[in-house]
């Protein structure tokens, strides 16, 4: 299975790509998508609707899987946010494949084994479960993190389904 993981941002948005063979997880690719600051909001979130939909058709993944939003104490900022995360959630549905969606706590303790873990230790243990890795940036080290957890997740209501 190939999992597309995206952690959500209207500035950036993370991305990575892993592949799920049991419990053998392999790195096909990660970066990070940008849009304008200085363009209007409609223009970003069209921007990035457009390069969420070409890494979907580029990479053709079984699933995707995004990180929730998390409340901050800027509501402006929230509200951008879920604005991304609802285009990110639109451009990866609109193919078909299947979307999870997982908490920033839940992430945390699926890769590093704890909830309540720093960006660093997520990246840090990222490159540990998917070596030779290299990650361009804190954002594609999280969306390769949520991908993780997705794969985990899958896999774990892989062994639980009736047969």
């Amino acid at each position: 299975m190939i999992i597309l993981g995206l952690d959500p941002g209207l500035g950036t948005t993370g991305w990575g790509l892993i592949r799920a063979e049991g419990n053998r997880l392999s790195h096909l690719g990660n970066g990070r998508l940008k849009t304008d600051p200085q363009a209007a909001l409609p223009r970003r979130l069209v921007h990035l609707d457009a390069m969420v939909a070409a890494l979907v058709a580029d990479h053709a993944p079984d699933a995707a899987a995004v990180e929730e939003v998390f409340v901050n104490a800027n509501p402006q900022s929230t509200l951008k946010l879920g604005q991304a995360r609802g285009v990110i959630l639109c451009a990866a549905a609109r193919s078909g494949i299947d979307v999870g969606e997982y908490a920033a706590r839940l992430v945390k303790k699926a890769v590093v084994g704890v909830g309540n873990a720093d960006k660093a230790q997520v990246h840090a243990m990222v490159t540990r479960l998917l070596p030779g890795v290299s990650i361009d940036g804190l954002d594609a080290a999280d969306a390769l993190a949520v991908a993780i957890c997705h794969a985990h997740h899958a896999a774990s209501a892989q062994a639980l389904a009736p047969r």
